[in-house]
């Protein structure tokens, strides 16, 4: 049988648009291949009946997950596979390979890689300029040494979380009892109330050429809470997370992006091993990629690679050889997972357990924040970025959030911003998740 493609995606009106944002274009195009995969494996008889009930009700079931008995549908890319099944069907009993599908529904497209965002320099010194002669800005810019010589593109493929509503899975949003209603004060550093955690808190880490900050957001503020309420400094794995929370059951893509809602709820169910920087001799599963510096010789870090690593394999055990504890016995699990839907929740729940878990729009300003209270001034949008919401204060009377990028401590503030507080700035309030630990 020869299927014309070209006049298939033509007849087909309910094609979409490849998404602008990297790890929202990478989901979307894993719900398609899968979708096509499963469709691939029906019975052949099973198709040429027509039978679609059992099909739309295991596709559907990508974009959906249960949480204590009910069922919640957090993506449309779903809707979109089985609006378009007919086209999909026919190609696949054509054997048309699932990428190729998917690519031809506009379900797949190497977006990230796009020729104009290798085109466009990450430090513009006209941004740096602008923003530094702007007598009313409350941030500064300069050159950070990350990103010197590097160009959008190699930004996006940092931005591996998923903000679009669209396809957002939301934690239950948390209620407070009367005993964790305390006064919040004006300014909060968890460093301060629990000192002898304040290495594990204040150690920045780098995601490197991976797309693992989903990971790396909820994994350093889960070890922030695990060590405030146990005591102990062990170092939790961005690793672990990466490679094994994964598509099922975390709607996530490894170093493709992914869902730090999901990864909460993974600790509590699955728990995370130990796990320090790159080479780290101490733990179970320490990070594959090192931390390294983008198109520019450094004497700390070595050079990035020319393009984005591949997700770590989910082995579950530690690499280590010399640790001596099994990859098992090794996990650190949460008891709850929750999402914070107001600024004050936000704060009470940092204020009494630690650190909390928040995702953002990063824009093409901010790859260029060097201090103060960032606000998003210029520049298009690059995608989605998932970060550790620390605590919170006030510079000159501009209040803020003190946050842990994982863009290694020669970016920002020696790894730290600020960002404006209690307007949302680029959905930074929008997207909060955090949980208890055991």
């Amino acid at each position: 049988m020869v299927i014309n493609l070209g006049l298939l995606v033509l007849t087909s009106t309910l094609a979409i648009a490849a998404h602008p944002f990297p790890a929202e274009n990478n989901f979307i195009c894993e719900v398609c291949t899968t979708s096509v995969d499963y469709i691939k494996t029906t019975p052949t008889s099973f198709l040429l009946q027509g039978q679609f009930s059992n099909d739309e009700k295991d596709i559907r079931s990508l974009c959906s997950t249960k949480v204590d008995g009910t069922e919640t549908t957090f993506s449309t890319a779903c809707d979109t596979v089985v609006k378009n099944y007919a086209t999909i069907k026919q190609l696949a009993k054509a054997r048309v390979d699932p990428k190729t599908i998917c690519e031809q529904i506009n379900m797949c497209s190497d977006y990230m890689l796009e020729k104009r965002w290798e085109r466009i320099p990450t430090i513009q010194n006209h941004i740096i300029r602008d923003i530094n002669a702007d007598e009313k800005m409350t941030w500064k810019a300069g050159i950070n040494h990350k990103w010197i010589n590097s160009t959008l593109a190699d930004v996006r493929r940092y931005l591996g979380t998923i903000v679009d509503p669209d396809h957002v899975y939301t934690l239950p949003v948390k209620e407070f009892s009367q005993d964790e209603i305390t006064d919040i004060p004006d300014s909060f550093d968890p460093r301060d109330k629990w000192p002898n955690c304040k290495d594990v808190i204040g150690h920045i880490r780098d995601q490197s050429a991976c797309g693992s900050c989903w990971a790396f957001g909820s994994t350093e503020a889960f070890n922030d809470r695990h060590c405030i309420q146990s005591g102990k400094t062990v170092v939790l794995s961005a690793d672990d997370t990466t490679a094994c929370c994964k598509f099922f059951p975390c709607a996530s893509m490894g170093c493709n992006g992914g869902q730090p809602s999901l990864a909460w709820s993974w600790f509590a169910s699955k728990g995370v091993v130990t796990g320090g920087d790159y080479n780290d001799k101490d733990t179970c599963l320490p990070y594959a990629f090192p931390a390294c510096a983008h198109h520019v010789t450094s004497t700390k870090y070595p050079a990035c690679p020319s393009s984005e690593y591949s997700t770590p394999k989910c082995d579950k055990s530690c690499t280590n050889t010399d640790y001596q504890t099994s990859y098992s016995d090794d996990k650190f699990k949460a008891s709850t997972s929750y999402s914070l839907d107001s600024v004050t929740k936000i704060q009470q729940d940092i204020l009494n357990y630690g650190s909390a878990t928040g995702a953002f729009t990063v824009y093409a300003d901010f790859p260029n924040y060097k201090s103060g209270v960032y606000q998003h001034k210029t520049g298009r949008a690059l995608g989605g970025h998932a970060i550790k919401i620390q605590g919170w204060g006030t510079e000159n009377g501009t209040p803020y959030w003190l946050v842990a990028n994982s863009w290694n401590e020669t970016w920002g503030d020696n790894g730290y911003f600020k960002i404006l507080r209690g307007s949302n700035e680029c959905g930074i309030e929008g997207q909060v998740s955090a949980g208890a630990t055991n």
